[in-house]
């Protein structure tokens, strides 16, 4: 005859309360590091000088050079911002140019608005978050502090009809580098008509929007005294 079944192990309430508590924190350790932010940045004195790096939505395309987003950014914040947008630029051409920027004007904050000119044409975008990486890193490295700008994929139909939106590398960037994120900056003001001397550039008072988006940003992050 066949012997008495074996019987399950027992457990005590104690041990199957901690059981139950481990698995619960292996569950949400994942979802916590998810919901990290990024440390809170410095706040940049008034007197300082800020890179603004990026292709023709930084150079002012379609406005005068007094109206560009960084002359009025300089007028909001105290600080002395270089324009280090060049027209036409790739993340690739920004890149190349990071290093003599830095050298010559030392800045204590980059603010790095590129890509567009990627997406219009069509380039690797693994390529261009790449580059983008390497443009942030470079940058702390040479002490400054980073924000990033995020760009809309841009195509001519989309700005035409509104249909706007940021690019998701741009969120994965600043998440992992932990950075301050400038978000729906370029998306809102090229999704209207009435903010843009093109399909694909800001007017004057486009630029001013801009601008003033922006100052909440860096107030939010901390880089500019409230």
């Amino acid at each position: 005859m066949p012997g008495p079944c074996p019987t399950a192990p027992t457990f005590s309430i104690a041990r199957r309360q901690a059981l139950f508590a481990g698995l619960a924190s292996a569950l949400l350790l994942p979802l916590a590091a998810c919901g990290r932010k990024a440390p809170r940045a410095q706040s940049v004195p008034p007197d300082a000088t800020v890179l603004a790096l990026g292709d023709s939505l930084t150079s002012g395309v379609g406005a005068s050079a007094d109206t560009a987003y960084p002359a009025v950014l300089q007028k909001l914040s105290g600080w002395k911002v270089v324009n280090g947008g060049v027209s036409g630029d790739t993340s690739a051409q920004a890149l190349e140019r990071l290093p003599a920027l830095l050298q010559k004007h030392q800045p204590a904050l980059v603010i790095v608005g590129i890509g567009g000119n990627d997406f219009l044409r069509r380039q690797s975008a693994s390529t261009t978050r790449a580059n983008i990486v390497r443009i942030c890193t470079d940058a702390r490295a040479s002490g400054a502090q980073v924000l990033l700008v995020a760009v809309p994929e841009l195509s001519f139909l989309a700005a035409s009809a509104g249909l706007l939106s940021d690019h998701a590398m741009y969120e994965e960037i600043a998440s992992e580098l932990k950075i301050p994120l400038h978000r729906k900056g370029w998306s809102s003001v090229l999704a209207d008509a009435s903010l843009r001397s093109d399909q694909i550039h800001a007017n004057a008072k486009g630029y001013e929007r801009f601008a003033q988006g922006l100052v909440e940003t860096l107030k939010a992050s901390g880089l500019l005294a409230g």
